[in-house]
């Protein structure tokens, strides 16, 4: 019996010390760069050493696996077994650099791949990262606004219900100071602040909250719902969020842009009209007031919304579209009322009247189709070919040679 005690003991004890030889063999290569070679070494003996009973050794295995993890860019691998380390004293200091190193890999690569455009892969990682330093809330926030960027909505929506519960503001506090030998301000530290207060070389030095993003974040998880076709969980976000902010713009709109995609025009109107209280001078209120109007055959209303929504932003190229498009809706009752005709006399008196009344309309459209290319000519080609038919079918032969150059000059670049 005792022959038998000994000889497993022996065994085991072999056992382990070929685990900690291979683990030590493991270590070496990572130390020499040879990553592959380390991960393959770890791979052969990855079950033998975790079913083993040495907590120390099974420690070091996972310490291990994550830094190899982490030099190949696998950081949720990293993390993962960065944790199934913690408990061995010995590695303490170790796995803490390594933490705090990881937490500044993830963060840089999220950085990259959303400037690189690769936003799913970006939240992701911005998600780690938060999940590692829970009160760093600013990576959340990224993490909501890449997955939106990514049309990630499903879990665009997670992250900005965790950021409401969490009633996120992203309200941070900047610093500026003018220089008196330049005399234009610019933005500072909080340490230069603290220098510059006292210095005479400096005037107007101050401190400023930015705005908060909490109302942003509100209106996205309404239109986020409506996105997903939850239109009655985003109708009941923005009337919560309209509680805390009643005034706010923003969120007036959004409430108005859920309601006008669920067909509730004439309350669309009402908010639209509330929003225009708090921002008399917002053309894009009037714009969306004209798209709404047109849409109930308020013509007229519709019309004189999209003029005052040009008066304040005589650069809004979708409004002189929309003005044009809602003036040229005239032209088929009556192309379709001549095509009615005979032709007695009294049938071709009127004929020629609808044609008169059809080139109005269309001379109406000129100066509007002429502004608009003028403010940008190359995105506004279909403009340019309206304006040439127009010309054409009222004899303007210089408008109509006009317009054809311009278009052969767009077409050729």
């Amino acid at each position: 019996m005792n022959k038998l005690y000994t000889l497993t003991f022996l065994f085991c004890f072999s056992f382990l010390y070929s685990q900690k030889k291979e683990l030590k063999l493991a270590q070496k290569l990572y130390r020499q760069e040879k990553v592959s070679e380390s991960k393959e070494t770890l791979l052969s003996n990855g079950d033998l050493i975790l079913n083993s009973k040495d907590s120390k050794l099974i420690s070091q295995y996972h310490l291990l696996v994550g830094q190899i993890a982490k030099s190949e860019k696998e950081f949720s691998k990293a993390f993962d077994n960065f944790k199934l380390a913690e408990g061995n004293n010995a590695i303490k200091d170790v796995l803490k650099s390594e933490l705090e190193f990881l937490l500044y890999e993830i963060q840089t690569y999220a950085n990259e791949v959303y400037n690189s455009g690769n936003f799913k892969e970006a939240a992701s990682n911005y998600n780690l990262a938060f999940k590692m330093s829970p009160e760093k809330t600013d990576l959340l926030y990224y993490a909501a606004v890449s997955s939106i960027n990514g049309n990630d909505y499903k879990n665009a929506l997670n992250y900005y219900e965790k950021l409401k519960n969490l009633k996120y503001t992203g309200i941070v506090t900047k610093y500026y100071a003018t220089p008196i030998e330049t005399g234009i301000e610019k933005e500072i530290s909080e340490v230069e602040y603290s220098l510059f207060e006292k210095s005479k070389d400096y005037e107007n030095v101050r401190e400023e909250d930015t705005k908060s993003v909490y109302p942003n974040i509100i209106k996205s998880i309404a239109l986020l719902y409506d996105n997903l076709g939850m239109q009655d969980k985003a109708i009941q976000a923005v009337e919560e969020a309209r509680r805390e902010n009643p005034s706010d713009v923003d969120l007036i709109l959004t409430e108005a842009n859920i309601n006008f995609r669920l067909g509730n025009n004439q309350r669309y109107s009402e908010l639209v009209a509330e929003a225009l209280k708090q921002d008399p001078s917002n053309a894009t209120l009037y714009y969306n007031l004209g798209v709404v109007s047109s849409e109930l055959g308020e013509k007229e209303d519709a019309r004189n919304y999209y003029n005052k929504a040009i008066k304040l932003d005589p650069k809004m190229q979708n409004a002189y579209l929309n003005l044009v498009s809602l003036i040229l809706e005239q032209e088929s009752a009556i192309v379709e009322e001549m095509n009615s005709l005979g032709t007695s006399r009294a049938e071709n008196k009127k004929y020629d009247e609808l044609k008169l009344k059809r080139e109005e309309i269309y001379m109406e459209c000129v100066p509007i189709l002429q502004k608009l290319i003028e403010i940008d000519s190359k995105s506004n080609i279909e403009a340019i070919q309206t304006l040439k038919n127009i010309y054409a079918t009222v004899g303007d032969t210089e408008g109509f040679s006009k317009m054809k150059l311009l278009l052969e000059e767009i077409e050729s670049k």
